[in-house]
């Protein structure tokens, strides 16, 4: 319980950061006019496969027995290939719904 408690305090104003970060992206995506959701959704892609990258640089670089970043390298590359996969799913829908339908 201490161990959690020091890497609380010593990475106090890191911990903040990420709350208001994830605070102020909450705030800013729920704000988002419909018809901005599919150039939103490219964003998010690019952004999720630097982290597949950043999460690929963590495995390669962690030492075999650091259990805890290897880890964490692994879910941030699931997470990452499942919002990628997904994003790429959701704007393709969102694509077709613009093309003209074939007339018969």
């Amino acid at each position: 319980m201490e161990s959690i408690q020091a890497f609380f305090f010593s990475n106090q104003l890191l911990i903040w950061l990420l709350v208001f970060a994830v605070l102020l992206g909450f705030q800013v995506i729920s704000n988002v006019p419909t018809v901005l959701h599919t150039p939103l959704m490219s964003g998010a892609n690019a952004i999720s496969g630097i982290v597949i990258i950043g999460a690929i640089l963590l495995i390669r670089q962690t030492e075999p027995n650091d259990y805890f970043a290897l880890s964490l390298g692994f879910i941030g590359i699931i997470l990452g290939m499942i919002n990628v996969v997904g994003g790429f799913a959701v704007t393709g829908r969102m694509l077709e719904m613009f093309k003209k339908k074939k007339k018969a």
